[in-house]
C-alpha cells in the first residue's frame, strides 16, 4: 500500500537535513511541495529528480484529490517551505485526508523552528505553548499577544 511520507526541510541552512529524508525524496515518486522554488533548491543540491508539484495555501482545495489519486498509484512525499509539514501549514489538510483513507502515514522529523527557538531562547523548557502565527496586521498582532 502506498504511503504518504511526511518529511521535515532544512529551515534555513540546507545542510540541516537527514540522510533518511534525502533517501525518501530520492524514492518516492512524487513530491506535494508547498513552495517549488524553495523545494527545487534543496532538491538540486541533493541532487533528486523527483517529480514535483505544488500544494499551498491557494490552490490546495484545486489539487488535493488530484494529489489523492496520485498517492493510490505509488508513495508520495509532502514537504513544506521549511520545517515539518502540518505545523501551521496547509500539509495539514492532505495528511487528513490521506488518514481518512487509511493511508499509511510515516513522518520523516528533522528541523523544527518551534523547538529550536525555545531550545535557544533561555527560558525554561519543560512546557511551553505554541499558538501558530502571530496575525500579519499590527492591531490583530497586539490583541493576540
Amino acid at each position: 500500500m502506498p504511503v504518504l511520507y511526511v518529511v521535515a526541510t532544512p529551515i534555513g541552512n540546507l545542510e540541516d537535513i537527514t540522510a533518511r529524508a534525502v533517501r525518501v525524496l530520492r524514492e518516492v515518486s512524487l513530491i506535494a511541495a508547498e513552495d517549488t522554488r524553495k523545494t527545487r533548491r534543496l532538491l538540486t543540491a541533493y541532487g533528486i529528480r523527483t517529480p514535483l508539484t505544488s500544494y499551498y495555501e491557494h490552490n490546495k482545495l484545486a489539487k488535493l484529490d488530484r494529489i489523492l489519486a496520485q498517492l493510490e498509484k505509488g508513495d508520495i512525499a509532502l514537504v513544506s517551505e521549511a520545517g515539518m509539514p502540518g505545523i501551521s501549514d496547509p500539509g495539514y489538510e492532505l495528511i487528513v485526508a490521506a488518514g481518512q483513507r487509511n493511508i499509511p502515514i510515516v513522518p520523516v522529523p528533522g528541523p523544527s523552528a518551534v523547538t529550536t527557538a525555545v531550545a535557544v531562547s533561555g527560558l525554561p523548557t519543560d512546557r511551553f505553548l505554541y499558538i501558530g502565527f502571530l496575525p500579519n496586521r499590527a492591531a490583530s498582532r497586539r490583541r493576540a499577544l
